[in-house]
């Protein structure tokens, strides 16, 4: 992000709305929008569609928003516009250098808005992706849109163009805004942003994205579906289908076995997890998955134990083992 004329974009933003300043490059007439109601924040526009509510404890695995090997400077505090963790992002040397670069989505997800704002509030060009278990993300001032409100899409897929789309009146220049947002009650449910498992180094950042360079990736690690405190401590291939994990939570004396998958990413296909503790029934998870199988935990400090999974045709069984954790 430049620290002059780009990263004025927020609070250009902002003045333009108490000055009246013309934009020097018109936004695009949007649709009549209805005016929200008195319960409605402006910054946390409706959805265009539904999707049902999927629990899950673990955070997708977010990457940059753009393709694989292109670096971008980001910064959350060079706009006035911002209230939380908020970024916007450029990489070119000139003001209008990124419009038109391509946007892709950061983790998979359905499409919940895709829409012009018009004079609901500044994000212009808008697509929302709803992640599962609350996790969503924002791409506004977009110039252009390449998805629709109800699609399915992929991480990496494109679903716009870099512009400066904005309220009618606002200018701005050409970058992204990027937003993560974890449940309701904006903008304390903003949350920081992370790419490739790193925290983005607020305030200001430049970040190479590895979105999708070893082609279509599960947007979910094995930490992360179960949870805070477990460790990897073994792991099998399931042919090129994944890999079952175990780990293992010293904190508690829990083990815990997840099955990530590797192809058929979104779709659901027959996939399975378990763990068998010494002396004990065994616990299994099993069923059609679009991402992974699991979490599989169980109390086993001091037991052996047998785990192991299934994905697509390739099956995974431990021996008795790791008796110690």
């Amino acid at each position: 992000m430049r620290l002059r004329g780009v990263l004025t974009a927020g609070f250009a933003l902002l003045f333009s709305l108490a000055t009246g300043v013309t934009a020097a490059q018109a936004a695009p007439t949007p649709a009549p929008t209805p005016a929200p109601s008195s319960r409605q924040d402006p910054n946390d526009p409706p959805n265009q569609v539904e999707v049902p509510e999927v629990s899950t404890l673990a955070a997708p695995n977010f990457q940059l928003p753009f393709p694989c090997g292109q670096r971008w400077s980001g910064n959350s505090s060079a706009s006035s516009a911002h209230r939380s963790y908020e970024i916007d992002f450029n990489r070119g040397s000139t003001a209008g250098a990124d419009l038109g670069d391509t946007v892709v989505a950061a983790a998979a997800g359905t499409v919940v808005i895709s829409a012009h704002q018009g004079s609901t509030n500044g994000y212009g060009n808008l697509v929302k992706i709803d992640h599962g278990g609350g996790w969503t993300s924002y791409y506004a001032h977009l110039n252009s849109r390449s998805v629709s409100a109800g699609a399915r899409v992929s991480q990496g897929q494109k679903i716009g163009t870099v512009g400066n789309t904005s309220k009618p009146g606002n200018n701005i220049s050409p970058h992204l805004h990027y937003e993560v947002r974890e449940g309701s009650g904006y903008p304390g449910n903003i949350r920081r942003a992370v790419f490739n498992g790193v925290t983005f180094g607020y305030p200001s950042a430049a970040v190479t994205s590895n979105n999708t360079c070893g082609g279509a990736t599960n947007p979910y690690t094995p930490q992360e579906v179960c949870g805070s405190g477990y460790k990897v401590i073994d792991s099998a291939a399931l042919g090129s289908a994944g890999t079952v994990y175990l780990l293992y939570n010293s904190g508690n004396g829990y083990n815990c076995v997840t099955t990530i998958k590797k192809t058929s990413l979104g779709k659901a296909t027959a996939t399975t997890a378990y763990l068998e503790v010494a002396g004990r029934s065994r616990i299994t998870d099993s069923g059609n998955f679009s991402y992974y199988a699991g979490p599989v935990r169980a109390s086993a400090a001091g037991k052996c134990v047998k785990w192991g999974g299934k994905a697509g045709s390739s099956t995974y069984n431990s021996p008795s083992e790791h008796c110690g954790s």
